[in-house]
């Protein structure tokens, strides 16, 4: 199959009500989409991502007056939520209606949505009139694509139209908030900080990796534990002398390290996410960075822990899936 790369929405549009899959860019990470109606079109994402049938997607919308198709209602917090941070990398999961197929949701009673902000994703949204379900555009738990390039290196053969949004400019996948009980629970953490949805609706419960490390039906994407990983062995450290003994090294690092501190420790190629210590930035560039050390053929990437605040949150939670072993 020859796949396109372009910004013909009115072609993407066609192909999704066709039951076709278009690969388009977020403002999160490249989505990989199909109709959110039709059951054979979703299938066939699970196929071509080689993606468990037990692992939820997340349905994008255009506007807020397509949720009364798709949920049974927002609890007053999560309507918050979604005025305050909607269109943007925020994803609701709240109560489903009969409408949203099942294989969408893992056969769960509930249903993850989000109203993306890149103006791709809005354009596709609105011409194909139509939720569209969308994981990230890759193979499964594999660093998620944040170029076209880097859909194409993966699924190019199996679609036919990559929409070309450029690099996503935030780098990482959505928040995912769950809200069907009292207190609100954060399944993922995500493009928004923890301090932001605090500061929106009060406090919220944290879902923990380890509460999920025998989970058969995740409650929302990017639960299970091993995920979003390169290729060579991932090692998170909070200081150098945790090195490997052996093998070749990368290194990943928020800031430009002094030679004192590299105690002497030798890499064969280094990335640093932001000389300015900006998690924002630094979220942006992870992926990126993650895939230019896989490219330098490294055995071990040593990534050092980054702050756990604000999207430093976020980027541990992908180190230590990247990270299982």
């Amino acid at each position: 199959m020859n796949c396109a790369i372009s910004q013909d929405i009115t072609a993407g549009a066609e192909l999704i009500r066709a039951g076709e899959l278009v690969a388009f860019a977020t403002e999160t990470v490249y989505g990989l989409g199909a109709n959110a109606l039709d059951s054979e079109a979703v299938a066939r994402i699970f196929e071509v991502k080689q993606r468990p049938h037990f692992d939820p997607l997340i349905v994008h919308i255009s506007n807020v007056n397509q949720l009364d198709q798709l949920t049974l209602g927002l609890s007053k917090q999560a309507e918050k939520l979604a005025e305050q941070f909607w269109p943007g990398p925020l994803t609701l999961v709240v109560p489903k209606t009969g409408v949203v197929p099942d294989l969408v949701t893992s056969g769960l009673g509930s249903v993850a949505i989000r109203i993306p902000a890149h103006p791709i994703a809005r354009q596709l949204l609105e011409a194909a009139k139509l939720p569209i379900a969308a994981p990230s555009a890759n193979k499964f738990g594999c660093l998620s694509p944040t170029l076209a390039q880097h859909v194409e290196e993966q699924l190019g053969n199996e679609i036919k139209l990559i929409l070309d949004g450029g690099p996503c400019s935030v780098g990482v996948e959505s928040t995912v908030i769950q809200c069907i009980e009292d207190t609100p629970v954060l399944l993922r953490p995500g493009g928004i900080s923890l301090e932001e949805i605090e500061a929106c609706i009060g406090q919220v419960r944290i879902a923990k990796i380890e509460d999920h490390a025998e989970v058969k039906s995740p409650e929302s994407p990017g639960m299970l534990p091993r995920h979003y990983a390169p290729r060579a062995r991932l090692v998170i450290a909070d200081k150098l002398d945790e090195l490997p003994a052996k093998g070749v090294n990368g290194l990943l690092s928020l800031y430009p390290l002094e030679e004192t501190f590299l105690k002497g420790a030798q890499f064969s190629a280094q990335e640093i996410l932001s000389p300015t210590g900006d998690l924002r930035v630094a979220a942006a560039k992870l992926f990126t960075a993650l895939r230019n050390l896989d490219s330098a053929g490294v055995e071990n990437i040593i990534a050092l822990r980054m702050p756990e605040k604000g999207l430093g949150r976020t980027i541990n939670n992908r180190l230590e899936r990247a990270a299982e072993s």
